[in-house]
């Protein structure tokens, strides 16, 4: 078998499938599990494994494309960060989203997030979701 060409990479259904219980034991106080699963020049690969609700976020200069694994909850995207706060250059986080648009989320399911796009994750008490993001830097 020949050598993979540099910078390639390959994830079967099932290894992303296993995230969902690889992640739940590194759950953290917000209720989230991250794995940063590639980094490849302007883009990268995050794998996510939540138990709660996430923060409203923004990103000023990245696109996320969540392709969902496993599980259920919503996507809220647009209108405004509530509380909005600057975590980080070009990241800005709050507490909800006034305004935006709500998507349900299932497995299969791809959502493409533009740059300076408010969204945020709900989940149902007891629900859980897995999914990977794509993060491409514009």
């Amino acid at each position: 078998i020949a050598a993979d060409p540099p910078g390639f990479a390959f994830w079967t259904a099932s290894e992303l499938k296993s995230y969902a219980k690889k992640l739940a034991p590194k759950i953290n106080a917000q209720k989230v599990a991250v794995e940063q699963a590639g980094t490849y020049g302007n883009h990268g690969l995050v794998i996510v494994h939540r138990e709660g609700s996430g923060e409203a976020e923004l990103h000023a200069k990245d696109v996320d494309v969540f392709v969902v694994q496993d599980g259920q909850g919503s996507l809220v995207v647009g209108g405004k960060v509530v509380g909005a706060k600057t975590t980080a250059p070009g990241e800005i986080r709050g507490t909800s989203i006034r305004g935006g648009e709500k998507r349900d989320l299932a497995p299969g399911d791809i959502a493409h997030i533009p740059a300076n796009t408010p969204h945020q994750v709900l989940l149902a008490p007891g629900k859980q979701i897995t999914y990977v993001i794509v993060k491409v830097l514009q």
